[in-house]
């Protein structure tokens, strides 16, 4: 498979550039290339062929170059690289000590805006690693892993003369640099509170003169969570960016959208009456409309709101995923989408009509059948509604019942299990398995109610819709109530856990990167604690939330467990707990760690093992003969 991501439209609007994702088998890596395809999709290109990956291309406002960052040659880290579009190699234009994290163009294309570290060297000059000093209470972060001294800031860089100046400093990071249409000022992300900063989650909007030591202003007050992306108004008077109205627990805040303005004044939320959260502002050309990917049950559209605020209006609805919005000046879009059927790809968006750019997967599709995917409703113990998607093998047979797998999506308030292609759960379809994924109360694309429902530890009701969509799926004849199978990762681990130790129907259950005993987790995770909700506080609540740990020997169903050594989201410590717990006891189980991985398995030759491992496990437990 091939992997598809980042569209950026040239400023002419002939071409769009874009990154491809492939295994490098021999080396055992990913690696990404930047690709080309013309605007009526008549032509591809592929513009970068190294070893080495390249990333995040963007295009000079004067359309002279396409650039991209890479850290091939061996450089200190990601550095910005320039193709010139009369033809001929890449060249290098940066040497920034640790490399360039995020950058942003001028619009006159004479200057660009970095983000970079003041991180110190963790290494000494023989390469022997420095101690690893911790005096903050953030202090791990996966997959970066310890959060060395230093903070994220903004450069100025001038081409011409590849000078870099310092622009922001102080002890805190911003993030997310967009320029003013004028090039006077820079917009950006930035947590600046009185106290210790982990302590916080006020992420305000700032905008900067864009000039070496000038004063950068808060625009927003908003006691929570202001993010990107920004988005500038054409006239520059105006900054669309995303609030978090949420709960106490940031946890299941939803993204509404905003605008302020760029001078200073009140801001205005624009989705406020609408349910659903939105993401990826982009304003119309004319300034009269903002473009917006807005979340909905199982989906994510296109949609679109007036400036001035009033009714959201879609512009694209069918059963898909659309994952990035990018508005040109002729009013089209180019965006990145995805449906049960097929990978992510690149379209242009003209009015509401969808044109597909690329066929990176064609290939790959045309030999080989995909399942059946469908949406289903179901219910559990106190009635209320849960939908998620069903996948059946390409040669289902109606009245034939199938070994049934629930897979439970992490999260859970950053995820919903959508009409996005699911590898794994194909894997599973052709395999001969019925492979149910119900988005659970905590879930996103369902509004506020829904996703805060098990928020302050209401956790019953999560188990209570994953049980009774098991249910559905056997009072409907598809699932053999004797052939059943459980398991998900990070939080889909965490629920499979607490499921198998108050239900016994399962024959087998795999938890990647999970944690049966929060109290473990204590400190020990990449999470800032609650200072307020100490176990020595509360050590009841917290024994509570413990429960799989202390009733480890109701468990009885075989149970896989798996985890990064290095993960520091849901650290490899919960798994081998229960792991423990499980084999003294004589239940059947293994434990499986993969080296130098963090939450996120990304070693290819692992990702497949894991795999192997899934279909192996529940062969053995659940399919049988």
């Amino acid at each position: 498979m091939r992997d598809v991501q980042d569209p950026q439209r040239s400023p002419d609007g002939k071409w769009v550039a874009y990154t491809v994702s492939t295994v490098d088998s021999a080396r055992d890596r990913n690696t990404s290339d930047i690709w080309m395809v013309s605007w009526d999709g008549t032509q591809q290109r592929q513009l970068t062929h190294t070893p080495e990956s390249e990333s995040s291309p963007q295009w000079s406002p004067d359309g002279k170059w396409l650039s991209f960052l890479s850290s091939r040659d061996g450089r200190d880290g990601p550095q910005l690289w320039l193709l010139d579009r009369n033809g001929g190699e890449a060249r290098r234009a940066s040497d920034v000590t640790g490399g360039i994290e995020d950058y942003a163009w001028s619009p006159d294309s004479k200057r660009l805006v970095f983000v970079i570290s003041d991180a110190h060297d963790a290494e000494t000059a023989d390469g022997t690693k420095k101690p690893i000093v911790i005096d903050r209470l953030h202090f791990k972060s996966d997959p970066g892993g310890y959060v060395l001294d230093g903070h994220d800031h903004l450069a100025l860089f001038d081409l011409e003369t590849r000078k870099l100046e310092v622009l922001t400093s102080g002890a805190h990071d911003e993030t997310d640099p967009v320029w003013s249409p004028d090039g006077s000022r820079i917009a950006f992300v930035s947590k600046r509170v009185e106290g210790d900063p982990d302590l916080s989650e006020n992420d305000d909007i700032f905008v900067t003169p864009a000039k070496p030591g000038a004063e950068a202003t808060r625009l927003t007050t908003y006691d929570g969570e202001d993010d990107g992306r920004i988005a500038w108004s054409p006239d520059g008077r105006g900054i669309a960016y995303l609030t978090g109205i949420a709960m106490a627990d940031h946890n299941y805040r939803m993204w509404k959208l905003a605008v302020v303005p760029s001078a200073g004044g009140p801001a205005t939320v624009l989705t406020a009456a609408l349910d659903r959260q939105v993401i990826e502002p982009a304003w119309s050309a004319d300034g009269k409309w903002i473009y917006m990917l807005e979340e909905d049950d199982r989906s994510q559209y296109v949609a679109r709101i007036a400036a001035q605020g009033g009714a959201v209006e879609r512009v694209t609805a069918d059963k898909h995923m659309v994952t990035s919005l990018a508005l040109g000046s002729d009013g089209a879009a180019i965006l990145t989408m995805a449906s049960d059927s097929e990978p992510p790809e690149i379209y242009a968006l003209e009015g509401s009509a969808l044109r597909r750019l690329t066929h990176q997967n064609d290939d790959w599709l045309r030999n080989i059948q995909l399942g059946i995917t469908e949406e289903f409703a179901s219910r559990g113990r106190d009635g209320y509604e849960v939908h998620g998607i069903l996948v059946e093998p390409a040669s289902y047979v109606p009245g034939r019942k199938y070994p049934t797998l629930l897979r439970i999506h992490g999260g859970p308030a950053c995820c919903q299990d959508s009409h996005a292609f699911n590898f794994e759960r194909e894997l599973f379809a052709a395999n001969g398995y019925v492979v149910v994924a119900a988005n659970y109360r905590g879930s996103r694309g369902r509004g506020a109610a829904h996703q805060r429902a098990i928020a302050h530890d209401a956790r019953d009701k999560d188990i209570s819709d994953l049980l009774g969509a098991v249910d559905y799926v056997v009072r409907a004849g598809l699932a053999d109530p004797d052939r059943l199978g459980i398991g998900g990762w990070s939080n889909g681990a965490i629920l499979t856990d607490r499921i198998i130790a108050v239900d016994h129907r399962f024959k087998a259950a795999i938890a990647g990167a999970g944690s049966a005993n929060p109290i473990a987790n204590y400190g020990t995770d990449q999470y800032t604690p609650d200072s307020n909700d100490a176990p020595w506080k509360n050590p009841q609540s917290w024994i509570e939330r413990s429960y799989v740990f202390f009733h480890a020997d109701q468990i009885k169903t075989p149970t896989l467990f798996m985890g990064g050594d290095r993960d520091f989201n849901v650290p490899i410590a919960g798994s081998e707990q229960l792991y423990f717990a499980l084999r003294s006891r004589g239940v059947p189980t293994e434990l499986v760690i993969y080296p130098d991985q963090h939450h996120g398995i990304s070693k290819p030759s692992y990702k497949k093992d894991r795999l192997d491992r899934y279909l192996s496990w529940y062969g053995r437990y659940v399919r049988g003969p």
